[in-house]
Parts: C-alpha cells; sequence; structure tokens
C-alpha cells in the first residue's frame, strides 16, 4: 500500500469548502508519474485537438457543494478532462454518462464537451478517487492512495447533504470504502462486494443514511460491447436520484 505524500495531506486537510478545494487540488503534484504523464499529454496533444490549449493539471471534481448524490469515477482521460478541466468532459465515456443524467433530470443538457458550455447538474457531484490521467488509464494502488486525501476532505465537506453514491467500477469502489469509514460510515463486515446494482445502506453514529449503489464504469470497453446499456445506467441514476430524494426534473423519460 501507497504512503500519502505529506503535501498534499496537509493541503487537503486544510480546506473549509469546495471552492477551495477544488482551487487547491488542481496545483498538487505528488505523483511524479503521473505529473510527468499529464504534462506530457498536454504537450504533445492528439492532432484532433491540436489547437487546444490541454488543461494538463489534477481535475477536481464538477457539481454543487450541497449535492445529495455523489457519482464516483476512476480518473479523468488524458484527452478528456485532462484536455478540457472537467470530468467526463469531452471524451466518450462523459458522453455516455451526461446523456444518461440529463434522460433522468439530473444534468441541464445530454453533452459536454467543454468546461464553459453550459452544462448545470442538479444536486450531483461528480468526482474520483484519483485526480491525474494515469498512462493506459491505469493508476497504481501507490497513487490512488495518494490521492486519497483528496476525496476524504471532498466526501468530508459532502458529508451533511449526502445521501446517496454511485460507484462506476471495481477500482473505485475499493477506493471509496475506506474513505467512507473515515468520514464516519460503518462499513459492514464481510466488506460489501461490488456488482452493477449492488446496493447497501451504511449509517454511522454522527452521518446521515447513505445508500451506496454499484454500477459499472462507462468506459467504452463496457458501453461498446454492450455490458453497459443507457437503459442499465438511467436506471441506476433514477434509484439513486430518489434515494437522494432530489425532485425530478424534465428528461428524455425512461429507455426500455
Amino acid at each position: 500500500m501507497g504512503i500519502p505524500d505529506a503535501a498534499s495531506v496537509v493541503s487537503a486537510s486544510q480546506v473549509s469548502s469546495i471552492a477551495e478545494l477544488d482551487a487547491t487540488l488542481s496545483q498538487c503534484r505528488a505523483c511524479p508519474r503521473l505529473v510527468a504523464w499529464r504534462e506530457e499529454v498536454a504537450r504533445v496533444k492528439r492532432s484532433a485537438y491540436r489547437d487546444w490549449d490541454y488543461w494538463g493539471r489534477p481535475v477536481p471534481g464538477i457539481g454543487p457543494a450541497d449535492a445529495a448524490l455523489a457519482i464516483i469515477g476512476l480518473a479523468p482521460a488524458a484527452h478528456g478532462g485532462n484536455r478540457t478541466g472537467r470530468m467526463f468532459t469531452g471524451d466518450r465515456s462523459g458522453d455516455v454518462l451526461f446523456a444518461a443524467l440529463h434522460a433522468v433530470g439530473l444534468a441541464s443538457q445530454p453533452t459536454s464537451v467543454a468546461a464553459g458550455d453550459g452544462l448545470r447538474l442538479y444536486g450531483v457531484r461528480i468526482t474520483a478517487p484519483v485526480h491525474c490521467a494515469p498512462p493506459a488509464n491505469k493508476p497504481t494502488p501507490a497513487e490512488r492512495d495518494t490521492c486519497r486525501s483528496w476525496l476524504a476532505a471532498e466526501l468530508q465537506l459532502l458529508r451533511p447533504t449526502l445521501r446517496s453514491m454511485v460507484v462506476l467500477g471495481g477500482f473505485a469502489w475499493q477506493a471509496v470504502l475506506p474513505v467512507l469509514a473515515a468520514a464516519g460510515w460503518v462499513i459492514p463486515r464481510p466488506r460489501p462486494v461490488f456488482g452493477h446494482g449492488a446496493r447497501r445502506t451504511l449509517s454511522g453514529p454522527d452521518v446521515p443514511d447513505l445508500d451506496l449503489i454499484g454500477c459499472y464504469h462507462v468506459s467504452q470497453q463496457n458501453t461498446f460491447t454492450g455490458k453497459l446499456t443507457p437503459a442499465m445506467l438511467e436506471r441506476v441514476l433514477r434509484s439513486a436520484a430518489e434515494s437522494a430524494d432530489l425532485p425530478p426534473r424534465q428528461g428524455s423519460g425512461p429507455r426500455r
């Protein structure tokens, strides 16, 4: 298991608001391999985006500071969030996720191409256990553990309003359980096992109940093969919104 970088732990523990967390996190340089990769990608670029000024830094979460529903991904994509500076923005995975969020009334529009495109999330905060784009989309366990203090700080700040959480994929599921425990939710033994649709209600002495829900990741590997369909994703998101008591908004309706 990796040891969290002392500087990142201190910085994360000192923030007092989501806005301050996002600004401080975006300056982190704790993981040399990730720093080198994200900056190389931002310098070399992909030919389709050669006119873009890449973000090339850690990507903070998006969504309101009083979110009732959290969605936990894996890490930013090299030419998605690492390019645009916003989680899931500008890549195929984001295309699927934001279309589903809009369909169930949790996002103002079905697409997200740039940080200034007008997207609004309703009661939802999207974040990840790793905030830098990793080579081959595979952060190491040490990098996950080094980045843990940022997720811990974020969940502490969200704790008063957070009522449900959708976790995208097994990596994120394993990463978030110890963070939830540190924030005050009791993780049952044996620990909940990840699966699409897996669900546990977590409680604690000083925290509101939290519905923890598993969902296959919105990666191209899953969506192109049909392992995760838009209808499957929308059902999970709609159920999570109901658990969070988020009011229904206009959307495209359920898919069959």
